[in-house]
């Protein structure tokens, strides 16, 4: 029946007097044209499939590929529009679809009967459109509900098949591992060798074996109470998972901290106790649940009811009813103690309540014992009649770290050095639970109800405070309605591997890094003892040494964590989309909770990401990525009008399609770049548009940034109405945009000018303003700026500059340097608070107001305007000690009652209140961006869409900030400080300036 409608189009063509061949063409173009088949659903799929081609090039008029297909032209339209009825069955839309009599071949020629059968309408007055449509409506009606049916049942079970995938990753990732090492130790029992694998897997594999049988003698003996130390307290807990099991979570635990810790080869003890134990409660919650629901499928299977003897299963947790009675032949006082002890832990272990840190504690130090004691490798003797010996993987040692004003000791697990030149190599065998997600992440509705599907998902990253924790639960679930929609938001944004930037990546590290910002993958040779008695040349060998050993220690670092990245990046380069879901810090700033590859991370986490699904670069999309390219390359060119990047990255489009099209081996203009594997990404981007033949309609995947100037003082300025200071920062319009740190740069230039021009003898800063004459510019004080804004104090300030100093070397004499640097901070402060003098204000009332709320002893409190309440957790922690079987150790816990750190409290409060405003207008426009229908990503100040929604996005981050601040943020926090501080007193909202914060909706550089 679908023969018919496409007979109905090629009449329509013949009778315009095209002839078969120009049919072939003009039929499919006119369709792409119409959007019949313009987007990547699955009419396209189906044509694709038919065609043998990409749905990126059939469809230009000029393709060649029309010319050569062998299926006929009629199967072709009947896919298409079986998928066009299935979604427009109304005739209204079929009557615009029929451009070809006036907008083809505008030919006058009369109706010509439909090819193949006979015209119903011959020798009549109805219009030929009218009765096609007619006809097409009348014949497939039901067809096209039918169709629509089809396409959604197909869109549900693809749903349903993500989500599994995604239930099996959380669930599965430790028992699968499991799986793999049982049955790699089966084949080689089997085959009486060891397995074909990689060295470093094959090191995994021989530390599993015996750490598995070591943790089932100890399970063994807790059944059969045989206490010994703190058995009875960890004991309950530690036989709630299998051997082996316990064995792949401490293992892998274990080595993600190794390598991703700053300091080469070793980890606290207590982190490591703490993470193993929070892992292993993890897998046991999982195990419930799936027990639960085992259970509950087949009490549902047999008809069984409650009473029938099966156990009560309450939100996916299976209560264990028997535990077993205390022996009778205890009779030592010690022994009653221990039994009791082991009761009490065995009812916890059995319940539903957190382990918490006492638990991890305890559980995480014996794995970790057993772990050391069990893991051991060969090390070959230099000489070859002497046989190899064995040395422990890690031993247990203490380390003294150094502090602000004192050094602190800390037992630490260390790795064995020959253990370490292997690991960073193992690190794709590493399990990581937390990984993107295929499906989207489960919406939140409460404090751990949301993100992940089964892994322990939290909202707020509380870090400990019980007293942030309280009010988060206590808020009404309507008052956070929109902070839950904005995270909503945030993790539905679909992400895929760019393949292309990923190979460039992965062939530079496979050729030893050290280009594009990557860390060099070879250690620097440490130089040898010179062979003298001379102090001074014994001396100047061991500061090299202690230079190249700390310089070695940052590249295995970094080494290790490129190889993280990579692995989660090979492990998701198949994948159509993937999604990060995120949550809260506690001022209420948005991040991925997948740590490693995130749009947060490094230029090469954010190279190789690119949005999942296309959008048409439309009318100013390939505009908008040379300005993105521009920006990308960074120094003076991303300082330029807008006009001016494009004009830029036009002189040097040969370089762009070098760059795309030969990375490795053209002339590499891409790695002068900033931010090289995103400027890389752009360029292929850029290229292939232009390539399309009509940018216009080119489907583009890459996030585009638009970013604040300099963010802090933007809001700052918007606060205090400083016009002034929003001009510096881009809240005004002009014509190209205002560069706070230069304009700073010339206030502090002409201050020491004119000091330099003194007499030294009647000025006390002439000497010293003449020494830092040529030594002012922009580089100098952006640090000490960026950092005004998160309250750098004076001291901080000239550490700064101090160090930009130093670098140059010009300075040679410290005390000279140390006066410069007093100086230059001094003057670069004074400027700051000329330039932004009602911010300045703001800053200092602020500070103020929590200094007053110190000093009564209390947290600083304050609301959000979205309604997220916020507490500055900045207490004195207290210390409860923990005996474990590695060690005692001391836990920090964060109560209402410890004492508030005063001086904490107030030089931290104005930053985090900015903070928590600049995370409320992205959430704002987040939503507001959902509701267009345009991809957003946030990045604290910058927002990311596709290039040909630019436009739209610049429009909603202006109106979203005009909103934020048309309510009177100042006066409702003093009003919240006034309510809950009912007993103090707090000085008036500094007055503000003559700002019309609605001019930031014509200030074309406020984000760019």
């Amino acid at each position: 029946m679908w023969r018919a409608a496409a007979r109905y189009f090629k009449s329509e063509l013949l009778h315009c007097g095209g002839s078969r061949s120009r049919i072939a063409q003009v039929d499919l173009y006119a369709l792409a044209q119409h959007r019949l088949l313009c987007s990547a659903t699955a009419e396209v799929q189906t044509v694709d499939r038919l065609c043998g081609s990409s749905s990126d090039h059939i469809f230009s008029p000029d393709s060649s590929i029309l010319s050569q297909l062998n299926t006929p032209l009629e199967d072709i339209l009947d896919a298409a529009l079986l998928g066009v009825v299935s979604r427009y069955d109304n005739r209204d839309y079929f009557r615009s679809l029929n451009p070809y009599r006036s907008a083809v071949f505008s030919s006058t020629a009369e109706p010509a009967e439909y090819i193949g059968y006979g015209d119903p309408y011959e020798g009549t007055e109805v219009d030929y459109d009218e009765r096609g449509i007619e006809f097409f409506m009348s014949e497939h009606a039901g067809a096209a509900v039918e169709a629509k049916e089809m396409e959604r049942k197909k869109g549900h079970n693809k749903l349903q098949e993500l989500r599994q995938r995604q239930i099996i990753n959380e669930t599965e990732a430790w028992t699968n591992a499991e799986a793999q090492y049982e049955e790699f130790i089966a084949e080689m029992c089997r085959k009486k060798l060891a397995p074909n694998l990689p060295a470093s897997q094959l090191l995994l594999l021989g530390w599993y074996e015996p750490l598995r049988d070591a943790i089932a003698e100890e399970q063994r003996a807790f059944s059969e109470l045989e206490f010994r130390g703190e058995r009875a307290s960890y004991g309950p807990f530690l036989c709630q998972l299998p051997p082996s099991q316990l064995a792949v979570i401490t293992m892998h635990c274990l080595l993600a901290l190794v390598m991703s810790n700053e300091k080469m080869g070793y980890v606290k003890v207590i982190q490591a106790a703490l993470h193993i134990g929070e892992a292993v409660e993890q897998e046991v919650l999982i195990r419930k649940l799936r027990i639960g629901k085992a259970k509950k499928n087949e009490t549902k299977r047999k008809g069984i009811t409650k009473d029938d003897g099966i156990s009560t299963i309450e939100s996916g947790k299976v209560e264990l009813t028997t535990s077993p009675e205390l022996p009778t032949q205890a009779t030592g006082m010690q022994k009653l103690r221990k039994l009791r002890l082991w009761r009490s832990m065995l009812q916890k272990a059995s319940g539903s309540d957190p382990w918490g840190p006492t638990i991890y504690a305890k559980v995480g130090s014996r794995l970790l014992e057993l772990f050391m004691e069990t893991a051991v490798i060969r090390v070959p003797s230099d000489d070859p009649h002497v046989d190899a010996s064995f040395e422990p993987v890690f031993q247990h040692t203490n380390k003294k770290f150094v502090c602000t004003k004192s050094s602190t000791g800390f037992g630490v697990v260390e790795c064995n050095p020959l253990v370490l030149e292997q690991i960073d190599k193992s690190v794709k065998y590493v399990i990581m639970p937390y990984m993107p997600m295929v499906s989207k992440p489960k919406h939140w509705k409460g404090f751990h109800d949301g993100g992940y599907l089964f892994l322990k998902s939290s909202i707020m990253r509380t870090h400990g405070s019980k007293e942030q924790y309280d009010i988060f639960k206590n808020t009404p679930r309507e008052n956070m309605k929109k902070i839950f929609q904005a995270l909503n938001v945030l993790g539905e944004t679909g992400w895929r591997v760019n393949k292309p930037v990923l190979a460039v990546l992965e062939q530079i590290w496979k050729e030893g890094g050290r280009l594009a910002n990557l860390v060099d993958a070879e250690d620097v040779l440490v130089p040898a003892k010179p062979e003298t008695n001379n102090l001074d040349e014994l001396k100047s060998w061991r500061r090299e040494v202690g230079i190249v050993k700390r310089t070695n220690y940052e590249r295995y670092s970094l080494r290790c964590d490129v190889e993280l990245k990579l692995a989660v990046a090979r492990k998701l380069v198949n994948e159509d989309a993937f999604y990060l879901p995120h949550n809260l810090d506690f001022r209420g700033r948005a991040y991925p909770m997948h740590p490693n590859l995130n749009h947060l991370g490094s230029d090469m986490c954010r190279g190789v990401l690119e949005f999942a699904k296309g959008r048409p670069l439309g009318e100013t999309g390939l505009r908008w990525l040379k300005i993105h390219l521009a920006n990308l390359y960074g120094g003076s060119i991303s300082k330029l009008s807008f006009d001016a990047r494009v004009a830029h990255v036009d002189t040097h489009m040969d370089d762009v399609f070098d760059s795309a099209e030969n990375p490795m081996n053209g002339n590499r203009w891409w790695l002068k770049a900033e931010d090289p594997f995103q400027f890389l990404a752009a360029c292929i981007d850029i290229r292939n548009a232009v390539k399309s033949g009509n940018p216009k309609t080119y489907n583009s995947f890459l996030p585009v940034h638009q970013d604040g100037s300099c963010n802090g003082l933007q809001h700052y300025a918007a606060l205090g109405r400083d016009r002034i200071g929003a001009g510096t920062v881009n809240l005004l319009a002009g014509d190209v945009p205002a560069d706070v740190y230069s304009a700073i740069a010339d206030r502090v230039h002409r201050t020491i000018e004119k000091a330099a021009l003194k007499n030294p003898e009647a000025s006390k800063h002439a000497a010293i303003a003449r020494v830092l004459l040529g030594q002012i510019d922009r580089k100098l004080v952006k640090q000490t700026i960026m950092t005004s804004v998160y309250g750098v104090t004076f001291v901080g300030a000239r550490i700064q500059i101090l160090n930009r100093l130093k670098e140059r070397g010009i300075i040679q004499d410290g005390g000279e340097l140390f006066k410069a640097s007093v100086y230059a901070a001094k003057v670069t402060l004074d400027a700051l608070g000329e330039g932004f003098r009602e911010a300045r204000c703001i800053m200092n009332w602020l500070s103020e107001c929590a200094q007053i709320i110190a000093h009564s002893g209390n947290s600083v409190k304050w609301t959000t305007p979205l309604g997220l309440e916020v507490v500055q957790p900045y207490r004195n922690p207290s210390r409860h000690l923990v005996k474990t079987a590695l060690q005692d150790l001391h836990i920090r816990s964060v109560d209402v009652d410890s004492p508030v750190l005063k001086t904490r409290q107030r030089s931290a409060f104005a930053p985090n209140f900015i903070h928590s405003l600049d995370s409320t207008h992205m959430m704002l426009t987040a939503l507001a961006s959902n509701q267009a229908g345009i991809s957003f990503a946030g990045v604290h100040d910058s927002f990311w869409t596709h290039a040909g929604d630019v436009d739209v996005l610049n429009k909603l981050t202006r109106e979203k900030f005009v909103e934020l601040y048309s309510y009177p943020i100042l006066e409702n926090l003093l009003l919240g400080f006034q309510r809950r501080y009912a007993d103090l007193t707090f000085p008036p909202v500094p007055e503000r300036g003559v700002l019309d914060i609605r001019e930031v909706l014509k200030a074309p550089y406020f984000f760019n």
